[in-house]
């Protein structure tokens, strides 16, 4: 449905804006790492289960 992708981009912006708010407070290399690999780790989940669909059964 619309209303779950639309949730589903709200959180990860918000996830977003989260990750980078501690980022720039902290402003370390590795923490940079650490949340971009997170990103990418929610951004694929994300993208897996809304984009393609659910597996069918």
């Amino acid at each position: 449905m619309i209303v779950d992708r639309i949730l589903a981009l709200l959180a990860f912006a918000l996830l977003a804006a989260f990750l980078a708010i501690i980022a720039v407070k902290v402003n370390r290399v590795d923490l940079y790492v650490a949340c971009l690999i997170g990103l990418g780790l929610a951004g694929y989940d994300m993208w897996r289960q809304l984009v393609r669909g659910r597996p069918r059964h």
